[in-house]
């Protein structure tokens, strides 16, 4: 994109649609048009940037850079949107949701609870008609997310028109099922994680088996890499906007603003998301108390952090914190991060690389 070329059609654009006579004379339309100007400069030289790519591997850089270009290529966010916050507010009311018909399955933990996964089958796949070889891909929502969130559809959508099959991992008690023992989920406890990998691999041990996680699903997801190393049955991984530094995170996230906006909303979501199974929990937990939380650190410190047998917040903390756990990776891992994301900001994203996994930051 040509900043001279965009200027020029702007200045088409205006002069075709404000009057000469606006304010009375020429010069409304020549502070619109120097406006104009000023804005679309501002964005071509501060706002569109290409990535920031940190690897250690080589081989896995040529690869991307043959196969998914994009990761080398000029960012332009939404030119009217490109406000990291601003975008996070505007996308629901905003965003398509493609439609997608799951199939459920509840499974058994070892500890006596349950798990929903939501299938997508593709059967109709013609890329990949016989089932026993079609790749498969989990995918892991953010913190309060679950299968009916736009962009997991969005995912699916895409992976649908590659002939993928897609599996959605919800965390327990969040999709409606039941929770049968008085625990939940964490970003640090991979357990869950485990069972369903090893179930989905049991499923279809033929097919190529990839994951992606968003968020606190990507915490997990990479927490779950860096205690696996090689030993998974996963080939791949995509990880995006997960936080690296929870600290870091917590931290920006009890900004005032940042509180304001999304901090109390999504302390709000955890203990909604809790709530319907307070007479399982309350066995164990101080239920009156949890739902005074007003911050995630208040909501993590009376709730997840006890229920994960943690000594103090911190502990839990600095065990969720991938950035911890990246030396053990062992399979390739693409993440993807923005720079002015509130939930993991971009001096708190690690700024070196690990063998097989590569790091692209976007404005």
């Amino acid at each position: 994109m040509d900043w001279q070329v965009l200027t020029r059609e702007l200045s088409l654009y205006l002069e075709s649609q404000v009057r000469v006579g606006f304010f009375g004379s020429g010069v409304g339309l020549s502070l619109v048009l120097g406006f104009g100007v000023a804005y679309a400069c501002y964005y071509l030289n501060s706002i569109a940037k290409k990535p920031q790519l940190v690897a250690s591997n080589d081989r896995f850089c040529r690869f991307l850079e043959e196969y998914c270009p994009v990761v080398t290529e000029t960012y332009y966010p939404t030119i009217w949107c490109w406000e990291g916050r601003v975008q996070t507010l505007l996308r629901p009311f905003i965003t398509s949701r493609p439609q997608v018909q799951y199939r459920n399955e509840l499974i058994k933990t070892a500890d006596g609870g349950q798990i929903s996964l939501d299938w997508f089958d593709n059967n109709d796949s013609s890329y990949y008609p016989d089932a026993s070889t079609r790749p498969t891909v989990l995918l892991l929502p953010g913190l309060t997310g679950t299968s009916k969130e736009s962009y997991i559809l969005h995912m699916i959508h895409q992976s649908e028109t590659l002939g993928y099959r897609c599996v959605v991992f919800n965390n327990r008690g969040i999709a409606g099922e039941e929770l049968l023992t008085p625990r939940t989920y964490c970003a640090a406890n991979t357990e869950d994680l485990e069972t369903v990998i090893h179930h989905v691999h049991s499923l279809h041990p033929s097919a190529p088996f990839m994951a992606a996680g968003v968020s606190m699903g990507g915490m997990l997801l990479l927490n779950y890499l860096g205690k696996t190393g090689r030993d998974t049955p996963l080939m791949a991984a995509a990880i995006f906007s997960a936080g690296w530094n929870v600290f870091e995170s917590i931290e920006s996230l009890e900004k005032p603003l940042n509180w304001l906006l999304f901090n109390y909303y999504l302390t709000t979501c955890l203990q909604s998301s809790i709530s319907r199974h307070r007479q399982m929990l309350e066995k164990l937990f101080d239920m009156d108390l949890v739902m005074k939380a007003r911050t995630i650190r208040e909501f993590d410190k009376q709730f997840t952090s006890v229920m994960f047998g943690y000594r103090s917040i911190d502990d839990y903390y600095e065990d969720a914190s991938p950035c911890r756990k990246l030396k053990s990776v062992g399979i390739p891992v693409l993440c993807l991060n923005s720079v002015d994301d509130v939930f993991s900001p971009g001096h708190a994203n690690p700024k070196y690389a690990l063998t097989w996994v590569l790091f692209h930051q976007c404005e």
